[in-house]
């Protein structure tokens, strides 16, 4: 009886271990993967490149012979407007859609609408550039009289359908985790189905909902393959939605597998990263004071 007690001691303290694992093993990754990026491109964070002109200048040509120039804003530039572009499409189409799964479908219904969207977030990003790349292109082409159909249109539409199902899955749960009791109060009110809706459930299910949105914008901030192939891959600033841009992560696609290791143009690729790391450390941060905010109300 005593060694069946301390064998499952033992083995408590095993699984307990395992799970500390587990959970300080994603801190150490993340980590991990920074210092990876941080320490290939240090060298010359430190002892070449002009910050100053690296974040405000818009020429990016690093691989000139005589004058080398290593500017983002135009990458930046570029980023931002695909991103909004494709935000301002998918939240109201990712909320709506998870307004009418979690509140309107009957039982089938809902079932049949969990698997088209789960097989949307399935598709691989190289595929939905390749529908960029051959379907929208000609498409924008017909519609707008435009001479190219790789702009931030095609980029913003193709990145608002890669982020609608993250923001669809996420936003029906934290619709679905508001108690019932909360609708059922508002309807013995006399609240119709929109203000149960609008009054009671967006409300309380607020935090959920932000989280769904952020997850959706981290998801058009990270994404490379697709943009690449869909925007056109220009350095400029884009003036309207028909202009071609390059992003941030589809500039180290592009070039790192041809920049020499250890080179001014390898490097730099690699300060690109920190930057993006930077970047989504601030939208994770604000977000977090939001939610915290929205909490405390």
């Amino acid at each position: 009886m005593i060694n069946r007690s301390r064998l499952e001691s033992v083995t408590e303290r095993i699984i307990e271990g395992i799970i500390r694992f587990c959970g300080f093993s994603a801190i150490l990754f993340v980590f991990g993967i920074f210092f990876f990026v941080f320490r290939e491109g240090s060298g010359f964070l430190f002892s070449g490149l002009d910050i100053g002109q690296f974040l405000t200048s818009p020429e990016w040509f690093p691989t000139s012979v005589s004058n080398k120039r290593y500017g983002v804003l135009a990458l930046l530039a570029g980023t931002a407007s695909v991103t909004a572009l494709s935000m301002a499409i998918a939240v109201p189409f990712g909320l709506g859609a998870a307004i009418f799964v979690s509140e309107f479908c009957g039982p089938k219904l809902k079932e049949t609408f969990k698997i088209v969207i789960e097989l949307l977030a399935a598709i691989p990003s190289v595929v939905w550039g390749f529908i960029g790349l051959t379907v929208m292109n000609g498409v924008i082409i017909d519609l707008f009289d435009a001479p190219i159909g790789l702009t931030v249109l095609n980029g913003g539409i193709i990145l608002a359908l890669m982020s609608v199902p993250i923001i669809v899955s996420i936003g029906e749960d934290a619709l679905k985790a508001v108690p019932d009791s909360y609708r059922e109060a508002a309807e013995a009110l006399g609240a119709t189905r929109w203000q149960v809706i609008y009054r009671v459930l967006l409300p309380a299910g607020k935090n959920g909902l932000l989280a769904a949105v952020l997850l959706g914008i981290g998801r058009a901030v990270g994404e490379t393959m697709a943009v690449l192939m869909a925007t056109g891959h220009s350095v400029q600033f884009p003036s309207n939605i028909l202009d071609s841009v390059r992003t941030l992560t589809a500039t180290i696609a592009a070039e790192l597998g041809e920049a020499p290791v250890g080179s001014d143009h390898y490097q730099v690729l690699f300060i690109i990263g920190i930057l993006l790391f930077t970047i989504t450390f601030i939208v994770n941060l604000a977000s977090d004071l939001v939610v915290k905010g929205i909490r405390n109300k």
